[in-house]
């Protein structure tokens, strides 16, 4: 049989390359994001998770395909509404691989609805939860109090709506008092600054109503008041709210949580507060009918009070009267006199009550026992401090003798301690021999030396 080399072909190492799976996956993943950096992607959703830590995941399905989708949180929190399984989108993204899987999936960096818009999809999932939890309910909206002496706006300083509802109320209610909390009535930040525009007044408890206004726009325009962060704040407040943003057609989520929805800014400057002519004609009305009634009962009154002064019982009647004012101030002065006889006598009691509590002064008693156990505490310190002195000086006693037993204070003495080789202390100078090693330990240190001449 010929061997490869005999039929001319050649396999040989450098020939070929053998990729690490990670590494081919890269570099399909690199071609693929240059190619597809931005694409347009149109399908169903399915398998949709949004993860805790904001990112979402589906896959986007037709009727022969499917794509898995990844939207992380930044650009996830931009969304206007909540995807959701069935719902047919358009995604813009990069195309791209998950190395970890080797699985092809689309960045996605926008998303839309397919037919509706965003913003009327956010629109109607925000009000249909709402509706269900009750937030609608006309039972807990508050009533808006007549005549407000303290009214809130919350809109952007420079609207044509505040403008309108200060033109209202300046001509309607002069007297009544106006704060502006100053927000931004459309854009990112817009639905933040009006959620503290109404925290700011409930906290602070500083108006009797609270107008959140804004003048008319397109649904993006709008979208601000469609946030459900700021539709359960408004449904929150102690303080009653009316909503008056947009034209009388547009409507949007606040209108439906709000204690009362204007249809302008104008309406809600003209429903907050009733015209002061009209209460001040209501006022004068009043006036002259009770003036008129007042004159009425007394005339007749006194043309009754004529008669019965003209009859002979009312002169009866006044004598039997006076005796009994007569005997009531006798009676009177009897009162006051045994009154003064009791206090006297509880005074005279509570004198002599109190010479006899004086003789059982606690206070004093408190003072000689404190003083009692103030003198034993003192005795007992002066004993434990002698106690201490004595066993203080036994201890020096004894440290002293074992310092004179010690064998250190007799090395101090000029005195040593001869070892021989093996370590063990020397007592006889038969336990040596000429020229074995021997040591001593002296009071500091110790030296080595060799055995030369021995006297037994």
């Amino acid at each position: 049989m010929a061997s490869a080399d005999q039929l001319g072909f050649s396999f040989r190492p450098a020939d070929r390359r053998v990729w690490k799976v990670r590494d081919l996956v890269a570099a399909v993943r690199t071609h693929i994001e240059r190619e597809y950096s931005d694409t347009w992607v149109e399908g169903e959703i399915s398998n949709f998770r949004a993860h805790d830590s904001g990112h979402l995941y589906f896959t986007l399905k037709d009727e022969n395909s499917q794509l898995s989708a990844v939207m992380f949180r930044s650009q996830a929190k931009l969304l206007r509404f909540r995807p959701d399984n069935g719902m047919q989108v358009v995604v813009r993204g990069r195309i791209t691989i998950y190395e970890d899987r080797g699985q092809l999936q689309i960045s996605a960096e926008y998303l839309e609805p397919k037919g509706a818009g965003a913003l009327q999809i956010a629109f109607e999932q925000v009000k249909a939860k709402l509706e269900a939890e009750g937030l609608f309910d006309s039972a807990r909206k508050k009533p808006i109090p007549t005549l407000p002496r303290r009214i809130g706006i919350i809109t952007s300083p420079q609207a044509a709506a505040l403008r309108d509802i200060l033109n209202i109320l300046e001509r309607r209610h002069h007297s009544a008092n106006i704060l502006i909390f100053p927000a931004q009535v459309q854009g990112e930040a817009a639905q933040v600054e009006l959620i503290s525009g109404i925290r700011y007044f409930n906290r602070s408890r500083s108006v009797d109503v609270i107008i959140v206004a804004r003048g008319g726009g397109s649904a993006e325009d709008l979208a601000a008041f469609n946030h459900e962060g700021l539709a359960r704040t408004v449904a929150a407040s102690e303080i009653p709210v009316v909503s008056a943003v947009g034209h009388e057609t547009d409507f949007t989520i606040i209108d439906f949580v709000a204690d009362l929805r204007a249809p302008t800014p104008s309406a809600a400057a003209e429903l907050v507060i009733r015209a002061r002519q009209e209460v001040d004609e209501q006022l004068e009305g009043l006036h002259h009918r009770l003036g008129n009634a007042l004159r009425y009962h007394l005339l007749m009154a006194r043309q009754k009070l004529t008669e019965l002064a003209q009859h002979g019982a009312f002169a009866r009647m006044t004598d039997a009267l006076n005796r009994r004012q007569q005997k009531l101030d006798d009676l009177k002065h009897r009162l006051e006199r045994a009154e003064r006889t009791i206090l006297e006598q509880h005074r005279r009691r509570f004198e002599m009550a109190a010479a006899a509590v004086r003789h059982y002064d606690v206070r004093r008693m408190l003072a000689g026992t404190r003083q009692e156990i103030e003198a034993r505490m003192a005795a007992i310190a002066a004993a434990i401090r002698n106690l201490l002195l004595q066993r203080r000086s036994q201890a020096d006693q004894l440290s002293g003798q074992l310092e004179a037993l010690s064998p250190l204070a007799i090395l101090e003495r000029g005195y040593a301690l001869v070892f021989d080789s093996s370590g063990r202390l020397l007592k006889d100078a038969m336990q040596v021999n000429i020229g074995d090693e021997i040591s001593a330990r002296l009071a500091r240190g110790g030296i080595t030396a060799t055995v030369k001449r021995k006297n037994v």
